[in-house]
């Protein structure tokens, strides 16, 4: 029997990354506090955030595989998550224009029948334009970037500020596609299970 699919997180983008390829996800937010885990690693600190939300939901479900993500950008050594406010979303696009990130997302999943865990992290390096301050006065009055890790949204507005990825482009998202299919096939699935 094909276990119930989780996605411990309240990301519509990631719900529609799902949907989109033929999953429909039971959504769970964790309302995990992130602020408890502090590491400078960014591949360690989206490992752990993902496995922190993953636990906070599996134990609510006897029968299910629960997805647990977190994505973070990092630029010259700094990690961001969302920004916290207009004027930080503001400042951070200032830094990023005309530079290269890196996208960090940790990929959890917890199978409750089998008590099994698999994790990986996946890094896709994003190439800023060099908007002017207008062009970033203008973003972030949209709104879109107080939503997003890194302060942008590839799926939206925030594409034409991109210029280039190198790496899995659903990774930008806030899921890598790729790595989930890698980790559903570690546990014994196929993703054409979940069509």
């Amino acid at each position: 029997m094909v276990p119930q699919f989780v996605l411990a997180s309240a990301s519509p983008a990631r719900r529609r990354l799902l949907v989109a390829a033929g999953i429909q996800p039971f959504v769970c937010p964790s309302n995990f506090d992130e602020d408890q885990i502090q590491l400078t690693d960014p591949a360690a600190l989206v490992q752990a955030l993902a496995l922190g939300k993953a636990q906070v939901v599996a134990p609510q479900f006897a029968n299910a595989l629960v997805l647990g993500c977190d994505s973070v950008l990092a630029l010259h050594g700094q990690i961001y998550g969302k920004p916290e406010s207009i004027e930080a979303a503001i400042s951070r696009w200032q830094q990023m224009r005309g530079q290269v990130g890196e996208i960090f997302t940790g990929h959890v999943i917890l199978d409750t029948a089998q008590q099994r865990q698999v994790s990986q992290c996946a890094v896709t390096r994003v190439f800023f334009a060099s908007v002017n301050d207008a062009q970033i006065a203008a973003y972030v009055g949209s709104g879109e970037p107080l939503g997003s890790a890194g302060a942008f949204s590839i799926d939206g507005k925030g594409a034409y500020f991109v210029e280039k990825i190198e790496g899995c482009h659903t990774n930008v998202i806030g899921l890598s596609m790729p790595i989930l299919r890698q980790l559903l096939e570690q546990l014994g699935y196929s993703v054409a299970d979940f069509w």
